[in-house]
């Protein structure tokens, strides 16, 4: 634990050096209050650990962790407004805190500070356009074109979420210096971790008490949110039984790219299999 403890300091120092220089104080404010407010860090450990497992330098990938970690805050802030949720990782959601119009501010100022970081190689740039295009289409496709089965939530699951996960491996593996073919399947593998991750959120969502989770639960069935459960006639147990067929395909791609065996590519195999077993 304290090897991925030790990378996940590194993005968190970043992190914090990147708000600190934020102009004004107030958008600075802002923008902290969103990222520092706590967080798993799973995206921004994907990336580093990704890189590690190409011999690359953990540091190398550090700007496109802390990077992808801005990504993924700027969404969420947008997805408070829209469910109208007050509570965010056990504090107040930007919106919630200063203000619909300052809130917008902060995502779109996260969106600057990230593609800042991106902006020193092309393919990261490129990699992240294309996630964030999936998100933009996951995100509409939730209000306007709601799934009403199986397989559209899988792919709605898949651009949702499993975009800016493929994303997140696929930064790293850029950085490590990897082969197109090994950049691909650990994107495969970084895109069903997040799905099975999305699919167990939605079930804590329907089980999980709220303190425990960290923010308000039932929030899907209030808000009319096309689950899992909703668009299904699943059980929780059933649900998590596809998302650990999920994690199982993920854990099938990372071999796909035939890494070393390295301490990097334990904590992968750990985080597939984690994500489907989590309380929070």
């Amino acid at each position: 634990m304290e090897y991925l403890q030790r990378r996940v300091g590194l993005v968190e120092d970043r992190i914090e050096s990147v708000i600190d220089d934020v102009e004004p104080d107030e958008l600075s404010d802002e923008v902290g209050h969103v990222v520092l407010a706590g967080g798993k860090r799973v995206r921004p450990a994907v990336t580093v650990l990704a890189c590690e497992a190409f011999d690359g330098d953990p540091e190398a990938a550090v700007d496109f962790a802390a990077g992808i970690e801005f990504v993924h805050n700027a969404s969420l802030v947008i997805d408070d407004i829209i469910d109208r949720s007050e509570v965010r990782r056990g504090t107040a959601a930007a919106w919630a805190e200063f203000g619909y119009g300052p809130a917008i501010i902060a995502s779109d100022g996260l969106l600057g500070e990230a593609f800042a970081l991106f902006s020193t190689d092309p393919r990261a740039m490129r990699t992240v356009a294309e996630a964030m295009v999936e998100l933009g289409e996951g995100e509409a496709t939730e209000l306007a074109a709601r799934p009403t089965n199986e397989a559209e939530y899988m792919e709605l699951a898949r651009r949702k979420t499993g975009a800016l996960f493929r994303a997140a491996a696929e930064l790293g593996a850029v950085a490590g210096g990897a082969e197109p073919h090994a950049i691909d399947s650990f994107g495969e593998y970084a895109e069903r971790v997040g799905v099975a991750f999305q699919m167990r959120d939605d079930v804590l969502d329907a089980t999980a008490d709220a303190d425990d989770l960290g923010k308000p639960t039932g929030q899907d069935a209030e808000m009319d949110r096309p689950s899992v459960l909703q668009v299904t006639s699943l059980s929780p147990e059933e649900i998590n039984e596809r998302a650990r067929a999920e994690s199982e395909r993920a854990l099938a791609a990372l071999d796909d790219a035939d890494p070393p065996e390295t301490e990097a590519i334990e904590y992968l195999r750990d985080l597939a299999e984690f994500v489907v077993v989590r309380e929070r």
